[in-house]
């Protein structure tokens, strides 16, 4: 009987070339489905645009007008550290580091117009929140689907009234000899006629009335929109526990839409310094009388620009409400984020 060996090298050989092959087929395949998808990668992002070609058009318009309107005009910030000279244009005006700011905080009426500034747009933070959630949530119980869409349109309407036309609607209302409230309602009782243009005592609370009439129905439709979005199965869960309606505002439709009031507060915090030209403009009829509580720093910078001509001074004062504006939103912002990061705005 004769008995035949395989040497051992040839059979270790044998069993490393078995297990190796499969490894080697994986890492290839491999290999080749990692170029396969850097090849595609390169082809996705011309993909992507194709395929959202009709989006991107449609959001050409608004980051066209972005880009002119609040990017293009940054690199004007320039013109507050200077004196400029038209006659040798912005680029060759002289520097003049921060003197553009000084008529700011040197003026005489620097206080009242920060006092004014800050407290009436800290009081439209407040109230119109306050108000238009009520009309959202009030609005979202009307369940004729036409009885709600007159209202929100009634709401809506001032807020496209220009600040002109809702300055003369003002002056219809408070003029001295033709206003209505004179005329209809202080007279028939015996009243004396209130000079409204002449008593800055009343202003402090007919702007606020204005701001809320005019801005409101925006402020409400938002909130509307947030309201809509809740989903219903949170009531009728609510209402098999009896829950009423006002519980089921606090407990549930408030701490829904809570992320967007604080958004839109983050915003608003952000134009604390900005106040509304038109209203405190226009509707007090730039009343001389009445700058102790209407005069802000817009219509201020504005009527300094008209007797001075310093275009410098105005950049400077806009440049500083834009820089205390994105301090105070940053800070708010980490402050909100420590209580509730999903409520922050970044």
């Amino acid at each position: 009987m004769s008995v035949t060996f395989i040497p051992i090298e040839r059979e270790l050989s044998f069993f490393t070339i078995s297990l190796k092959a499969p490894t080697i087929g994986r890492f290839e395949s491999g290999v080749r489905e990692l170029n396969a998808e850097r090849k595609s990668s390169r082809l996705t992002f011309g993909r992507k645009v194709a395929k959202n070609r009709y989006l991107l058009l449609m959001m050409m318009p608004g980051a066209i007008y972005l880009l002119i309107n609040n990017y293009f005009p940054m690199f004007g910030t320039v013109i507050a550290f200077k004196s400029v000279n038209y006659s040798v244009g912005i680029l060759r005006s002289p520097w003049v580091g921060f003197d553009n700011f000084k008529f700011l905080f040197r003026t005489s009426d620097a206080w009242t117009i920060t006092r004014n500034t800050l407290l009436y747009n800290a009081l439209f933070i407040v109230v119109t929140p306050i108000i238009a959630v009520t009309f959202a949530i009030l609005l979202n119980e009307v369940r004729n689907r036409l009885a709600a869409r007159f209202y929100q349109s009634i709401m809506f309407l001032p807020y496209f009234l220009s600040a002109v036309v809702v300055g003369y609607l003002g002056y219809s209302l408070l003029s001295t000899e033709f206003g209505f409230i004179n005329t209809n309602l202080l007279k028939p009782l015996g009243a004396d006629a209130i000079a409204w243009y002449s008593e800055p005592k009343y202003w402090p609370f007919i702007l606020p009335i204005v701001y809320i009439w005019k801005n409101i129905g925006y402020s409400t439709v938002i909130y509307l929109a947030a309201v809509i979005g809740i989903d219903n199965e949170y009531y009728e869960a609510a209402l098999m526990d009896g829950a009423s309606k006002w519980r089921q505002a606090i407990s549930i439709t408030l701490p829904q839409i809570r992320p967007i009031i604080i958004i839109l507060g983050l915003m608003a915090v952000g134009h604390i310094l900005n106040a509304d030209f038109g209203l405190f403009y226009q509707v007090p009829l730039d009343a001389g009388a009445l700058y102790p509580t209407t005069n802000v720093i817009d219509t201020y910078v504005y009527r300094a620009l008209l007797t001075l001509g310093d275009i410098g001074m105005s950049s400077a004062a806009g440049l500083y409400q834009s820089a205390v504006g994105f301090v105070l939103v940053l800070t708010v912002n980490l402050v909100v984020r420590k209580f509730s990061k999903e409520s922050a705005l970044f």
